[in-house]
């Protein structure tokens, strides 16, 4: 069987669909991941990666997509609660500019099945343009099955002029949400969420026990070059008056402007959080979803600060389910971090979460059924 992975330029996106890609590839199947930007980054997992936004300019992208839709943009910040639904029409905008060169790889690679992120209707397109089936891989802690209908329904000139009017006859959802934080809901296929991160060579005091408790803090790969450093600042604060450490994994970020780390404070840089998790007693973040899900899968307790889009479901859903805190960087102090790394309910319903987690299929688990979704004898 041959795969086509078509995952949107960003590597929270695409990440997620890795342990799968592999999984597949594992069970002898070829598979191709067909993405651009940040996310090229897959090919470091060892699969091969085609680019399919040459000349795409993503800054600009993000321009005109403001641009022709502000009234969904000001529609999103003037809501209380984040809206998917409306979010649809923005990834559909997006998935547009990578539509044609994603068809023209499948055109040319003859896929059997198209797995696809989510909300990225370039995927979707191409599956229904070559006629074939395709699996959406959910990686959030929301409800988004049928959403991916909506990015394929405005994608109209798009699907005009591929002479594509209806999504596959064959479709399935992989869904990673643990049972009891709504992943039993509507008809899907669920998996086990194993965190991707990349590699990287670990630094020896990672592998050695911590003295005391320590807590990793993370912004995910967009916030901070958006928002800069003022959230890891308020948590440097507040950690002077706790009896814990720090480890920040801000990857690539200069963080020259948090001045002199004090010495209970490490500059991990990139390191593969579901490495760095299990050595830690409790996790700052930013809200990002495979980020919330990789906490989940190590049993750490976690503090949301969502910083936009839909990181305020995560925190939510988390905070609901009784694994963690939510709070504005500006309301983090050290009675907060304090009670993120001695309450026992919150590490009790983390534990509980974890188990959940550790029972769904692993994604090798899922190989023999997407094979029989394409019709490939296994």
């Amino acid at each position: 069987m041959r795969v086509l992975v078509s995952a949107n330029p960003h590597i929270g996106h695409t990440f997620p669909l890795v342990p799968l890609a592999w999984a597949l590839r594992a069970a002898g199947h070829e598979v191709l991941v067909a993405t651009s930007g940040d996310a090229l980054a897959a090919g470091d997992s060892g699969l091969p990666v085609v680019d399919v936004g040459r000349g795409v300019s993503l800054v600009e992208a993000a321009r005109e997509i403001e641009v022709r839709h502000a009234d969904v943009i000001a529609r999103l910040r003037a809501r209380p609660a984040f809206d998917m639904s409306l979010t649809t029409v923005l990834f559909a905008h997006l998935s547009s500019y990578f539509a044609d060169r994603t068809i023209a790889v499948g055109e040319a690679w003859r896929p059997d099945l198209v797995l696809y992120s989510q909300l990225w209707g370039a995927g979707l397109v191409t599956a229904a343009k070559l006629r074939v089936p395709a699996a959406a891989v959910h990686f959030g802690l929301g409800a988004t099955a049928g959403l991916g209908r909506l990015v394929f329904e405005s994608m109209a000139e798009t699907r005009s002029r591929h002479a594509v009017d209806e999504p596959p006859s064959r479709t399935l959802d992989v869904v990673v949400t643990p049972p009891s934080m709504g992943g039993t809901r509507g008809a899907h296929l669920a998996m086990r969420h194993v965190p991707y991160n990349g590699g990287g060579v670990l630094p020896d005091w990672l592998l050695a026990p911590a003295d005391g408790p320590r807590i990793a803090v993370t912004l995910g790969t967009v916030s901070p070059r958006r928002g800069g450093l003022g959230a890891v600042e308020r948590v440097l604060v507040a950690t002077q008056d706790v009896n814990a450490s720090l480890v920040l994994a801000l990857g690539d970020i200069d963080v020259s402007s948090l001045g002199a780390l004090p010495d209970t404070v490490r500059d991990g840089r990139w390191l593969p959080l579901h490495v760095l998790l299990p050595s830690c007693d409790a996790i700052v973040h930013h809200g990002g979803a495979g980020t919330a899900l990789a906490a989940l899968a190590a049993g750490v307790p976690q503090l949301v600060m969502p910083d936009g889009a839909d990181r305020a479901v995560a925190g939510e859903a988390v905070r609901a389910r009784g694994c963690g805190l939510v709070a504005r960087p500006e309301d983090v102090d050290a009675g907060l971090l304090r009670r993120l790394v001695s309450d026992t309910g919150l590490r009790a319903a983390t534990a509980e979460v974890q188990a959940e987690i550790a029972d769904m299929p692993a994604p090798a688990a899922l190989a023999a059924r997407l094979a029989d979704l394409a019709g490939v004898p296994v």
